[in-house]
């Protein structure tokens, strides 16, 4: 089975939040902060073994620009400079569908790191 394909994406900056309706009908938001944290870049990611911390003071982040990369990803640039990861379709929908505990789990590692949202 395939990753449905975004039909529509559409930046809300009132909500801080990306709103994507997909080829297969459903509909899913994605908040900044959580576009964020879990930006696939080494960055937030890590090199190799490596486990980075928790990217801190993220609650207030915004987009400022976003362009397709060929027909399969998205890069987002944020208003705190970074820029260098590619949401692929499928990653944008398991991030739509997984928000709820991946939130919980940045959460937690910023708490365990010490570190705030704000």
């Amino acid at each position: 089975m395939t990753a449905p394909f975004p039909a529509e994406l559409r930046f809300n900056r009132a909500r801080a939040e990306l709103l994507i309706r997909f080829d297969d009908g459903s509909e899913a938001s994605i908040s900044y902060e959580l576009l964020r944290v879990e930006s696939p870049s080494a960055e937030t990611k890590g090199h190799g073994n490596e486990n980075p911390p928790p990217p801190a003071r993220k609650q207030n982040v915004s987009v400022t620009g976003a362009e397709p990369v060929g027909r399969y990803a998205l890069r987002i640039q944020f208003s705190d400079g970074h820029n260098t990861g590619l949401y692929t379709w499928a990653y944008l929908a398991e991030l739509a569908a997984e928000k709820t505990s991946r939130m919980a789990a940045y959460l937690g590692r910023l708490k365990d790191a010490g570190l705030s949202r704000s």
